[in-house]
């Protein structure tokens, strides 16, 4: 079977880039190696409950109106309405650290104003640093890698500060251990503050199901359950793709969503592998817990706290399974008073070291899972008083989870340290979307199947 395009992986990149190019009638088909979409951004049923796993918040919202944004340019591209995604503003989030919360909202001048009071020395700086933020051109894709830590400390003085910046950016997009790329920071600083946070009403099944309804109705191929086995190399180029199935598939153009890394281990040239990049170390295990009562019930207002227990923030694979030190603790309950959630639900994600979790037996596993789910309950009580009495139900994923589901090697979030900007590969037909490309969040990472699609297929039409 030949197509114009295959894309490998059906998570949010991959269904966007099909959306594109499916629109300007290409003959696309999506492979999907599981029997759900969305990678790690999916949801699933247990015990007559529905869980979501991967999405915190939609970041990059912005008012209905704002043109020149990534939320508008998407719902452009993919020609998708507001009214599908049916999205929730947050009412606040903080970053808390001892002595010291950071509070804001869709509105930079809340951010602006906590500064004011908790670092005055610092105001003017800050200020200041917004104006370089806003300038910066993140979306060039040629910008050189630059520590984000060096380019902050020249710009404000107080290292406290520095941290409680980093916190919420680097739990939300950063690959990088202990510090990271500075275009990557701007990015998602601004999604993050410049912009803000929102969640569907519908949960993350909402955006899964608008855009493979999209895809759909444009005559785009969605394959589930038959991922790819390997990618047969000549002339530099991609020939040929075998599926799980055996399956023998053609295209002109491949785009992989899997990784860089993982996309190269699956590369076969005259039966030799080619050599493989550096894949990433960053993982997480989140405790996803459902309450007999809504966090505001218990007085908390917060949609999400990003806390860490010291002046300094570590980030970093951590030396035991998962590291308490700091964490995100996450409420969808609170993004404008979700009513039509039935139960209170809590989130709580920790870094975590990969090997204990991929090493472990089924017996280890569980008991594992039930030690980190004991300790999680109690560090997170610091943060939201009393709720472990309210907890009637609970799941967790780890990094084994992440790997099973996205085919990050040892559960890696955000793939690779280094990315690739423009979505070249080493092959002339190869291209990689999504995470190890570089544009990160659910926006992000729509706007990267968007971008590998425009640069280098439609371009070229």
């Amino acid at each position: 079977m030949h197509y114009d395009v295959v894309i490998i992986g059906a998570g949010m990149s991959g269904l966007a880039a099909g959306i594109r190019l499916a629109y300007y009638d290409y003959r696309v088909c999506v492979v999907e190696r599981h029997h759900a979409v969305g990678g790690l951004n999916s949801y699933y049923k247990r015990g007559g409950r529905e869980f979501d796993v991967g999405l915190h918040a939609l970041t990059n919202f912005v008012p209905a109106g704002k043109r020149q944004t990534p939320l508008a340019k998407l719902l452009r591209q993919l020609r998708l309405s507001r009214n599908e995604l049916d999205l929730a503003e947050q009412r606040y989030s903080e970053v808390s650290f001892p002595g010291r919360r950071l509070r804001f909202t869709n509105d930079i001048a809340v951010l602006t104003a906590q500064v004011a009071e908790e670092f005055p020395q610092e105001i003017d700086r800050f200020r200041r640093f917004l104006a370089d933020v806003a300038e910066f051109e993140d979306t060039r894709l040629d910008q050189p890698h630059h520590s984000a830590r060096s380019a902050m400390r020249e710009s404000l003085h107080d290292p406290q500060l520095i941290e409680m910046l980093l916190c919420p950016v680097m739990y939300y997009g950063n690959a990088e251990e202990h510090d990271m790329d500075f275009t990557q920071f701007v990015t998602m600083f601004k999604s993050l503050f410049f912009e803000g946070f929102a969640r569907p009403r519908g949960g993350v099944r909402a955006i899964i199901r608008a855009l493979v309804k999209k895809y759909r109705s444009c005559k785009g191929e969605l394959r589930i359950g038959d991922g790819v086995a390997g990618l047969e190399i000549r002339n530099n180029r991609v020939a040929g793709l075998t599926l799980d199935s055996g399956e023998q598939l053609t295209a002109d153009i491949v785009i992989s969503s899997a990784g860089h890394y993982e996309t190269m281990q699956i590369c076969q040239e005259n039966g030799v592998t080619p050599d493989l990049p550096d894949t990433g170390a960053v993982s997480f295990v989140e405790t996803i817990c459902i309450l007999d009562r809504t966090p505001a019930d218990l007085g908390h207002e917060a949609a999400i706290v990003f806390f860490n227990d010291s002046e300094k923030f570590h980030y970093a694979r951590p030396r035991e399974p998962v590291d308490l030190r700091s964490g995100v603790l996450c409420c969808p309950n609170n993004y404008d008073r979700h009513k039509h959630l039935a139960e209170g639900i809590v989130r709580l994600t920790w870094l975590a070291d990969f090997a204990p979790w991929m090493d472990a037996d089924a017996d280890t596993y569980v008991a594992m899972k039930q030690a980190c789910f004991a300790k999680a309950i109690e560090r997170a009580e610091a943060y939201l008083p009393r709720f472990r009495e309210h907890v009637v139900d609970w799941d967790m994923f780890t990094p084994r989870t992440i790997e099973r589901f996205t085919g990050h090697i040892s559960g890696a979030v955000y793939g690779s340290p280094r990315k690739i900007r423009d979505g070249r590969t080493q092959y002339e037909n190869l291209f990689i979307c999504g995470t190890d490309q570089g544009f990160l969040g659910i926006i992000g990472a729509m706007l990267s199947g968007i971008t590998v699609a425009n640069l280098h297929v439609l371009s070229d039409s």
